[in-house]
């Protein structure tokens, strides 16, 4: 018997994202790093957060992490994990844990990334235990 799902909302694609959410069509996890300081940086925004340099560019995450922090949803129809994951290349995302038994989600636990449809069929990343 296969566990039921939450649905995942459509994402709204804004027209600076639309490169971040073609990736995800393609099945790759896009972060912006600064050519200025060399930082990485996410939520993907157009000015560096550490210097404020104009001069970002999308990079290819290496897809993996580590939980940082989570917080399990009982009181839904469908439970689900939300996460803090901090990506190897060093910023921390918000994100769903999926592929897993609520139960044996641990802070410190390695993940990686994987892409699931929302409800427009939108790829979006999500990540389960490596």
């Amino acid at each position: 018997m296969t566990a039921k799902t939450r649905p995942i909302p459509a994402p709204r694609i804004d027209p600076e994202l639309v490169a971040y959410w073609e990736a995800a069509r393609q099945g790759r996890l896009l972060i912006k790093q600064c050519q200025a300081c060399s930082e990485f940086h996410f939520y993907p925004r157009a000015l560096c957060p550490f210097c404020f340099s104009d001069r970002t560019e999308w990079r290819e995450a290496s897809g993996s992490g580590t939980i940082y922090s989570f917080s399990v949803m009982r009181r839904v129809p469908i439970p689900y994990a939300l996460a803090y994951v901090t990506l190897a290349e060093g910023p921390t995302v918000m994100t769903n844990i999926v592929g897993r038994d609520l139960d044996a989600i641990r802070i410190g636990q390695k993940v990686r990334v994987v892409f699931e449809a929302s409800e427009s069929g939108q790829p979006v990343p999500v990540f389960t235990p490596a």
